[in-house]
C-alpha cells in the first residue's frame, strides 16, 4: 500500500466512526461524495485491501506489443548502439519509421543489458548566470579539439560561436586551430549576421598576449594585441577573458552535445574528410541545432551592428604588421628589402610608417594613410666577401735567455747561502 492510499484509507476511518462527513472526506481527499461511499463499501466487504486500486499488478491496456519491442532493441543493438535513448529516438522515427518514448526505449534497453541506469555525481556547484537580453549582446566563441571523424579521415578542429540569449551557434571545421582559420570563421559570422557587442573566449594566445606579470604595478606598459585582438578593436567590438571552463559553459556544453550528436551523425553519413563533414555540419546538424536547441530572447532587438564602409574584412581580418620608411624609399619585411614606386611618393613619407597586410587569400598590401603603395621587391645583394690572405707558416721565435737564470741550476743551493739550524747565513748582497 502506498503512502496516497494510506492517507486515503486513515479519513475513510474517521467517515466511519462518525468524526468526519462523506462530503467534507470528498473535500479533503479531492474526489467526488460518490467515490467516497463506494470506497467505504470496499472497505467494510474487503478490509484495507478495498482500498489498493485494482490494475495493480496488471499490465496496462496501452503498453506496447513484444513484437515491437524486440524489433527496436535489435535495430538500436545494430545501429545505434552507443546512442543515447533521446538521440535514438530521433534516428529511429526518422529513419525507420518507428516512433517510441524516450522513457520506454530507456527501459527496454535497460532490462536488454545494453544500458545502465545513470547516477547522479556531485558535482562543484558555480554561480549561475543569467543570459543576455538581446540577440548579438554576447557571443561565446571557443574551439574544440576532438576525433570527429572516429580515425576515418584527417585531424580536424571545430570552431564555434554561440549566442549567449538565443544558443543561436555558427561553427566550421577547420585543418589547424590557428589564427588564420579562427580569422576566417570570424569573417563567416561577421557576414551572416554582423558585428556583435563583445565575444567571450579563453585566454588562448590567439586571443591574448601572455606575458608574466611586472613587479612594478605602476609602470607604464604598452598594451600588445594579438592579431584577432587588434581585428576586433578595429572592428569595434569588444572582449570579455573567461578565467575558467565553466563560466563560458553554453560553448562547453554545446561541444559537449556536439562530441555525442554530430560524431554519430559524422559516423551515418560516412563523413571522410573535411569537405564531407563541413557539409554535414552546414547542411544537417546546424539548421537541427537551431531549431531544437535554440530559445527565445527576452528582448526583441537585435544587437548586430551592420559592416560599414570603413570596416573591410579583407584589410582587417589577416597578418597587419607596421613598417619604418627609410631615406631611399625602401621597407623591409620578412627579410626582404621592398621599394616605393615613385608616383606614390607623397609628404611625409619618408620616415613615416606604412601597415603591411598580408590578407587570406595570399595578397600582399602596403598603404600609408589608407592610400595603397605600389612596391616591387629589390634584387638581393650579393654579400662581400673579405680579401683571402694566403696562409703563412709559423715562425719559430729562439728563447730570449734571461741573465737572472743563468748558472742557475734545480739541484744547486742558492749562492747566497743555506739555513743550517736555528740560526740562518745569509750572504745576499745588501743583508750585511
Amino acid at each position: 500500500m502506498s503512502a496516497k492510499e494510506r492517507d486515503r484509507l486513515k479519513v475513510l476511518h474517521e467517515v466511519r466512526q462518525g468524526h468526519l462527513t462523506q462530503r467534507g472526506a470528498a473535500e479533503q481527499l479531492g474526489i467526488t461524495d460518490r467515490w467516497v461511499r463506494k470506497l467505504l463499501v470496499r472497505v467494510q466487504e474487503e478490509g484495507d485491501r478495498g482500498i489498493v486500486h485494482r490494475l495493480r499488478g496488471q499490465e496496462s491496456n496501452r503498453r506496447l506489443g513484444e513484437s515491437l519491442r524486440r524489433r527496436v532493441v535489435k535495430l538500436v543493438q545494430a545501429k545505434y548502439r552507443d546512442f543515447g535513448p533521446t538521440l535514438a529516438c530521433e534516428y529511429l522515427a526518422k529513419q525507420d519509421g518507428v516512433e517510441v518514448s524516450k522513457e520506454t526505449l530507456r527501459q527496454w534497453l535497460i532490462e536488454a543489458g545494453l544500458r545502465r541506469g545513470k547516477r547522479r555525481k556531485v558535482e562543484e556547484v558555480h554561480v549561475w548566470r543569467a543570459r543576455r537580453s538581446c540577440r548579438g549582446e554576447l557571443v561565446q566563441w571557443d574551439t574544440s579539439v576532438h576525433d570527429w571523424l572516429e580515425g576515418r579521415g584527417p585531424r580536424l578542429y571545430l570552431v564555434a560561436m554561440i549566442d549567449d540569449a538565443t544558443s543561436a551557434a555558427y561553427a566550421r571545421f577547420v585543418g589547424a586551430d590557428n589564427t588564420e582559420e579562427n580569422q576566417r570563421v570570424l569573417w563567416g559570422y561577421l557576414e551572416r549576421w554582423g558585428r556583435p557587442v563583445e565575444f567571450y573566449t579563453d585566454k588562448s594566445s590567439l586571443f591574448t598576449v601572455n606575458r608574466p606579470r611586472l613587479e612594478a604595478a605602476d609602470e607604464a606598459v604598452q598594451e600588445e594585441l594579438t592579431q584577432i585582438g587588434r581585428g576586433l578593436r578595429e572592428l569595434g567590438i569588444g572582449w570579455i577573458a573567461a578565467h575558467s571552463p565553466q563560466a563560458k559553459g553554453r560553448i562547453e556544453r554545446f561541444f559537449g552535445t556536439a562530441q555525442d550528436r554530430l560524431v554519430k551523425g559524422l559516423r551515418l553519413a560516412q563523413a571522410d574528410s573535411l569537405a564531407a563533414a563541413q557539409t554535414y555540419l552546414e547542411q544537417e546538424y546546424l539548421p537541427q541545432w537551431n531549431q531544437q536547441f535554440t530559445v527565445v530572447p527576452e528582448g526583441r532587438s537585435d544587437a548586430h551592428r551592420p559592416l560599414h564602409a570603413e570596416h573591410q574584412l579583407a584589410a582587417i581580418l589577416g597578418h597587419v604588421e607596421a613598417r619604418s620608411v627609410t631615406s631611399d624609399y625602401t621597407i623591409r619585411y620578412q627579410g626582404k628589402i621592398y621599394q616605393i614606386a615613385r608616383s606614390d611618393i607623397r609628404p611625409g613619407l619618408r620616415g613615416g610608417q606604412v601597415r603591411v597586410e598580408q590578407r587570406l587569400d595570399g595578397s600582399r598590401v602596403v598603404k600609408f594613410r589608407q592610400h595603397p603603395l605600389e612596391v616591387t621587391e629589390c634584387p638581393e645583394r650579393p654579400k662581400t666577401q673579405p680579401p683571402h690572405k694566403p696562409a703563412s707558416a709559423p715562425k719559430n721565435r729562439p728563447k730570449v735567455a734571461h741573465n737572472w737564470m743563468k748558472d742557475f741550476h734545480l739541484h744547486q743551493s742558492p749562492p747566497w747561502g743555506v739555513i743550517l739550524g736555528p740560526e740562518r747565513t745569509d750572504s745576499r748582497p745588501g743583508s750585511g
